[in-house]
Formats: structure tokens, C-alpha cells, sequence
């Protein structure tokens, strides 16, 4: 069986304090990434007020975690894109597709009831090392 490692870097928000959860777990060939919202490394603030501006904080979230994993954003195989509202559908999607790469990741994409502080999307992953 194999074996799991955490993943941490500082170049993407830290778990919410206390939270019992990690960036990213490496697993055999694979590393699971936890939501990442749109917030900015160390401090913690929300990087934007439209979809477009969130979307780039959050892929270059992923891109971090993923690189500190061993893997990258065109080695992404599953998303699940969470919108606060499916009206930022297009505006997400629009940032989304310039960084998954000419080969885009299987995804789902839902509408939650709501996110605090002015975030408008998350964005969990699975990627292949």
C-alpha cells in the first residue's frame, strides 16, 4: 500500500488555524490538494473582488502546492470548482482554461449557498506526480 506524505509551502495559505487538514497529501502517484480559496500566502486576505482576480489567486494556490509536490497544473486529472454564485461561471471558466493546459482535467463545477468574506469560488484538485 502506499504510503502518504503531507505537502506544505509557503508560497499558498496555510490550513485555517486549528483546521485539521493539509495543503495536499502525496499518495502513490497522485497528490490530493484541498480547496484553495482566494486568499494570499502569509496573511491570509482575500486577493480580489471580481471572479477573474479570485480565479488567478486560487490557480496560483494550486500551481504552489502542486510544484511543492512534485507535479504542476498540467498534470492536473480532477477539479471540483465550488461558485457562490453560477453566474461567475463564465468569468471563472475564462481563467481557468489558460492554466489547466491543452489537456484540461476532468472537473465538476457547483454553486454553494455562500462563501465568507467576499470569496466567490474554491477550487480542490487531483493531480498525477
Amino acid at each position: 500500500m502506499a504510503t502518504k506524505s503531507a505537502v506544505r509551502t509557503d508560497r499558498a495559505p496555510a490550513p485555517v488555524e486549528g483546521a485539521p487538514y493539509s495543503q495536499a497529501i502525496r499518495c502513490g502517484d497522485l497528490v490530493f490538494v484541498s480547496g484553495q480559496l482566494p486568499l494570499a500566502p502569509g496573511a491570509g486576505e482575500v486577493v480580489g473582488a471580481t471572479i477573474e482576480t479570485q480565479t488567478e489567486q486560487v490557480m496560483a494556490n494550486l500551481r504552489a502546492i502542486l510544484e511543492a509536490a512534485g507535479s504542476g497544473l498540467d498534470r492536473l486529472v480532477r477539479t471540483t470548482v465550488f461558485l457562490a454564485s453560477h453566474e461567475h461561471f463564465a468569468g471563472m471558466n475564462e481563467v481557468y482554461r489558460r492554466h489547466v493546459g491543452a489537456v484540461p482535467p476532468a472537473r465538476s463545477t457547483v454553486a454553494v449557498k455562500d462563501f465568507p468574506r467576499g470569496i466567490l469560488l474554491e477550487i480542490d484538485a487531483i493531480a498525477h506526480l
